[in-house]
């Protein structure tokens, strides 16, 4: 019976996009006359565009706006990853794990669907995925609880019958406004971050469907 999921974040969690999100940063910041640095990508890593575009210019801006620089952003993004995206080490083997063991599998994320159709084009996780939620599907991203809360609604399953995986502490404070337990992977933020989480790992190789059930069973 499938009564138990796994709600995954998708960069820094199955992918490892960061290198290109942040190349893609550094050039639009170029283009806006300002610097983005590597502390400003890792402390918005996991946010949505509308929040993080304002952040960087340290000011607000009309909404049209930031749709235009989040598209110009997230292009330039997916012209950098295309033909270098593979799937986090272990990642691919839990995925497989978590199938076997009957859970149902979706990701959460709060990029666009354009970005997320080109991983799942161009690495196995399509293979693996039951549904998914991206930024467009929600009004409040991440650490908003929406898209998680979303994610469970589309995979048929009770909030506390699904366990997230982030990366992110706006991520990890989403999957616990929604009422789910957590597992934070240590790939973009430091361990003592993440300590809100039910469980912080280091690697995906750390996980597998046991670690899983032993999380929505210890209530």
């Amino acid at each position: 019976m499938n009564d138990k999921g796994v709600i995954f974040d998708l960069d820094g969690v199955l992918v490892d996009t960061s290198r290109f999100h942040f190349e893609a940063w550094r050039q639009w910041g170029k283009r806006q006359g300002i610097t983005v640095t590597e502390e400003q990508f890792r402390q918005t890593f996991g946010m949505q565009n509308y929040q993080i575009i304002p952040l960087l210019l340290g000011h607000e801006i009309e909404r049209d706006i930031i749709d235009k620089m989040s598209e110009w952003k997230e292009a330039r993004y997916r012209e950098l990853a295309e033909g270098n995206l593979e799937l986090m080490t272990g990642a691919e083997q839990l995925l497989k794990d978590l199938k076997n063991h009957g859970f149902l599998m979706a990701i959460g994320t709060s990029t666009p669907l354009v970005n997320l159709n080109l991983i799942l084009e161009h690495t196995p996780a399509g293979d693996y995925i039951d549904a998914y939620v991206t930024g467009e599907e929600v009004k409040n991203g991440k650490p908003a609880p929406d898209t998680f809360i979303i994610a469970a609604e589309k995979l048929g399953l009770a909030v506390d019958r699904c366990v997230v995986v982030e990366d992110a502490t706006a991520g990890v404070e989403a999957g616990k406004s929604a009422g789910m337990k957590v597992v934070a992977v240590t790939t973009t933020r430091k361990r003592e971050e993440l300590q809100s989480a039910d469980l912080v790992i280091d690697s995906m190789k750390d996980l597998n469907a046991y670690s899983f059930k032993k999380l929505l069973d210890e209530e």
